[in-house]
């Protein structure tokens, strides 16, 4: 009997099922390793129906004799893993060239599967009591146990001795002279039902058509794929929630993931008015016991909907009957660490496997969609204007050479006065860069020494506020000196570019009068923060917002008429294939933070290069224009979406080492028609914590699967030294 385990091992491992132990595919039981006992899950044999495709089945340890098995030692009182779970765990295995027990471990959360609490508690028994001495401290036992409205209300024996004051001794001594008894205990849901019916929204023409299809899609219980799509403020997450209140009515379970927790501030109260209660939330801020809970929740059915982070795709729903993938562009979607792999991608492989429709929203969506749509893989539902008659702001690419800011400064002064007018008019303006911190480079101006990280090729960026220069790729913190490491010259350290403080501080002296909110990961760092920004600029507590590309992902602000991109052409630089459909999503994402309600809202993008289709596609505002020109642009050399990319990451400690692994990977590169190999060379990142890091790209056809080719190419390099790493990364995002 195959049983997997939550470990980096090629397979499952063979047990022997214990006699008059009924165990099937999906238990979760204890078993020998070695001289420990370990959790595992009863796994399903090899060949069970609809299971991977032959390319992504990787192999599978020898069978063992029968003889030399070691037997279960366990069954353990957890929900049982559905099928659908188990398939999806050894397809995202098999697609990412993963060990499938590092998948089972996303999924199986152990600490989930400890602490359960007390399933049963003390009652009075009722016998026994005539001939058992009651002295004062038993006497307050069974007061407390009759307490409330003269029932006997079940206790467990630590909660039972605090509220009688006594120690746990005497209630284990009452128990052992027949006064108490134990009694099974009601465990209340931790959830409650969301009613579908509980606030019928009123949706516009265009919204109430999409919602049916929607509806339809969720009512005939199978797979399909579909886009929603619409401008900014054109109401998709109301459409959406009618797909949920679908999902509901068929009594089945909803997942929607979010790119960001923080967004889930403004969401959770979209959801509440409609559906009167809360849903269940799932990301890694949560604690132990919450998370304990919720996971068994989902696993027993009772939490119906589940608002969560990528990492939510992995929880036990028995009966999943839709997902909704929201701002399915971010890139945040894509986990680049441990198991790496892209949750927009991996939620219509789960939705597949469930038999549930699944659909993807974003007013910006990837070309990796738009090609599925374009292919006829996915349906496509489209808003076309904002919803309650909200105008979509004008947009205005603001040439730095005709109008530059003061010197020193990085606000034009045409930036200044539009937002000097809109908060005037007692509305609200927003300043955008997408750069954390005070400033990106620290420079010598006596010798021209940059400050870098000891540990990775990467400047170390100032951060004011905490008096300290970090870097944000190992988190490598130290204090601003007060001379420079290289010349020792005094006083000579200068911050060169502008991060989101030094616009922070730069807008405090502007507008001395503004009530300024700051909105980045390092002022808000996690969802209660964010709902309490929320909730100060829908009270008009704020007068202007500066933020990172946290303001750019589905908030409404609807006093908020003005939106000043500070350096609209920053992330256009370097190599990076997606860097200008990017580049256009967050912009355009950020304009539509502007003119969302009665007034009318305006843009203004602070750039060198006007003329560059980035900005003429956001000016004109034809998204899907620039689209369908970057998709010429990638179709003819098979660039996804229009072919298949896998990285090879090679990270040792010295450069010889990484220069020897990624040789000798370079010289066993597969090679044949549709298949080409490039590199190896140094990563952008040539040194990342450390590691001296050396990149290889496989790109193919797109009727060519790369997982049979990249097993075969790894199989035939020669033993690696232990300091060094090969990483896989399919469908890679980030080039660095």
């Amino acid at each position: 009997m195959p049983v997997l385990l939550p470990y980096p091992f090629a397979g499952a491992f063979d047990y022997a099922r214990p006699n008059g132990m009924a165990l099937e595919p999906g238990d979760v039981v204890l078993v020998p390793l070695n001289r420990r006992a370990e959790i595992g899950v009863v796994w399903d044999a090899p060949g069970t129906p609809d299971g991977l495709p032959a390319d992504l089945a990787g192999p599978r340890p020898p069978p063992v004799a029968d003889g030399r098995l070691k037997p279960v030692d366990a069954l353990l009182d957890v929900p049982r893993l559905p099928a659908s779970l188990r398939r999806f765990v050894d397809w995202v295995a098999g697609y990412t060239l993963t060990p499938p027990g590092l998948v089972l471990a996303m999924a199986l959360r152990i600490n989930a599967l400890q602490g359960q609490p007390p399933a049963a508690g003390w009652v009075r028994s009722g016998s026994n009591t005539a001939t058992a001495r009651i002295t004062p401290q038993r006497a307050r036992v069974l007061q407390v146990l009759a307490a409330e409205m003269g029932d006997d209300v079940p206790r467990g024996t630590a909660e039972l001795a605090r509220l009688a004051g006594v120690g746990a001794g005497v209630v284990r001594g009452m128990a052992e002279a027949g006064l108490l008894r134990l009694q099974q205990t009601r465990v209340a849901s931790a959830f409650a039902d969301p009613d579908p019916d509980h606030v019928v929204p009123l949706l516009s023409p265009d919204q109430e058509a999409a919602a049916a299809l929607l509806r339809g899609l969720v009512q005939a219980r199978r797979f399909q794929a579909a886009l929603l799509d619409g401008v900014t403020g054109s109401g998709k997450t109301e459409t959406y929630l009618e797909a949920i209140a679908a999902c509901l009515a068929e009594g089945r379970q909803a997942l929607v993931l979010l790119p960001e927790i923080a967004l889930s501030a403004q969401w959770l109260q979209r959801f509440e008015r409609r559906f009167g209660v809360l849903p269940a939330v799932w990301h890694s801020d949560l604690g132990s016991k919450r998370r304990r809970i919720t996971w068994r929740a989902v696993a027993g059915g009772e939490a119906r909907v589940v608002v969560g982070a990528r990492s939510a795709l992995f929880l036990p729903f028995p009966d999943l009957g839709l997902v909704v993938v929201d701002e399915e562009h971010e890139t945040a979607f894509k986990q680049e660490d441990g198991v790496t792999y892209h949750a927009r991608d991996m939620a219509v492989v789960r939705a597949r496997l469930a038999q549930a429709p699944v659909l993807l929203v974003s007013a910006t969506p990837s070309l990796e969609t738009l090609a599925n749509v374009e292919g006829g893989r996915y349906r496509r539902l489209s808003l076309a204007v904002r919803h309650a008659g909200a105008s979509l702001p004008t947009v205005a690419a603001l040439d730095l050479r005709d109008h530059p800011p003061e010197r020193g400064r990085f606000l034009s002064p045409r930036l200044i006065e539009a937002a000097a007018d809109a908060m005037r008019r007692g509305e609200q303006a927003m300043l955008f860069l997408n750069r954390r911190g005070y400033a990106p480079l620290t420079l010598c101006r006596a010798c021209g020494h940059r400050i870098q990280c000891p540990n990775c090729t990467a400047w170390l960026v100032e951060h004011r506020a905490r008096r300290q220069l970090a870097c944000h790729h190992c988190g490598h913190t130290e204090p601003v000196p007060a001379q420079c490491p290289a010349c020792q010259a005094p006083g000579s350290l200068v911050p060169i570019g502008p991060g989101v403080e030094r616009i922070t501080e730069e807008a405090r002296e502007t507008f001395p009068d503004a009530r300024i909110l700051v909105m980045a990961s390092d002022t808000l760092p996690g969802p209660h923060a964010a709902a309490e920004a929320v909730r100060r600029i829908a009270e008009r507590e704020v007068d202007l917002v500066v933020g990172t590309q946290i303001v750019a992902k589905g908030w409404h602000f609807p006093g908020l008429t003005l939106v000043g991109v500070v350096d609209a052409d920053l992330g256009l630089g370097g190599g990076d294939l997606r860097a200008a459909e990017r580049t256009v999503q967050l912009l355009h994402q950020v304009a539509g933070r502007a003119g969302r309600a009665e007034a009318p809202g305006q843009v203004l993008l602070q750039t060198y290069n006007p003329t560059h289709p980035v900005m003429q596609a956001l000016v004109a505002g034809d998204f899907d224009a620039f689209m369908e020109r970057e998709a010429a642009q990638r179709r003819p050399g098979w660039w996804p979406p229009f072919g298949r990319l896998a990285a090879l990451i090679v990270s040792a400690d010295t450069p010889e080492a990484a220069d020897a692994a990624a040789a000798a990977l370079g010289r066993a590169a597969p090679a044949g028609d549709g298949v080409q190999v490039l590199g190896p060379a140094p990563a952008p990142l040539a040194i990342l914590r450390g590691r001296h890091r050396r990149r290889l790209l496989l790109r193919t056809r797109r009727e060519i699967a790369v997982q049979p080719i990249l097993r075969h190419w790894l199989d035939r390099v020669p033993a690696l030294p232990r300091s060094v790493q090969v990483d896989v990364d399919i469908d890679p995002v980030s080039f660095l």
